[in-house]
């Protein structure tokens, strides 16, 4: 494979913004291990390896527990997940795959005020960017080495 551009490097710009738009989540009413598990749910969908790895971590660094990361690929089989989860859960999938039947937003919008649900949808939108991003420009060395708290 012919060598890609390292987009951590020379991204900088386009890095700034989607930093930008993590530190304003962060500030959001959004429950940060909730927004751990839509991330790490829809990077299994999109197959980012350094954003299963980052957000596994930091799900667990939040209080989650090994057994529903273990199964939120499952999650409407099993009786782990809150309501709310459930509906954030399905909204992630539907956004990622941009398809959202109104059955889907009826089901969020009984768990979300209207601020957060465009948060929860940036939040999405937001790590299947970064996704798009670590699959375009691969560093399979640094897959594994994300520390919790790396980047701010």
């Amino acid at each position: 494979m012919k060598q890609r551009v390292n987009f951590y490097e020379k991204g900088q710009n386009a890095l700034k913004t989607l930093f930008n738009m993590g530190a304003y989540l962060k500030k959001s009413s959004l429950d940060q291990r909730l927004i751990e598990l839509v991330d790490f749910r829809v990077s299994q969908i999109n197959n980012c390896a350094y954003c299963l790895d980052m957000h596994s971590k930091d799900a667990r660094a939040h209080g989650e527990t090994e057994q529903r990361l273990y199964s939120i690929s499952a999650w409407r089989e099993t009786p782990y997940f809150t309501e709310k989860e459930r509906a954030a859960l399905a909204w992630a999938e539907a956004v990622t795959a941009c398809e959202v039947p109104d059955e889907v937003y009826a089901q969020v919008k009984d768990h979300f005020t209207e601020e957060e649900l465009v948060d929860l949808t940036l939040a999405i939108s937001s790590i299947n960017t970064w996704n798009r991003f670590n699959i375009a420009f691969p560093m399979p060395d640094a897959v594994g080495t994300y520390r919790v708290g790396q980047f701010g």
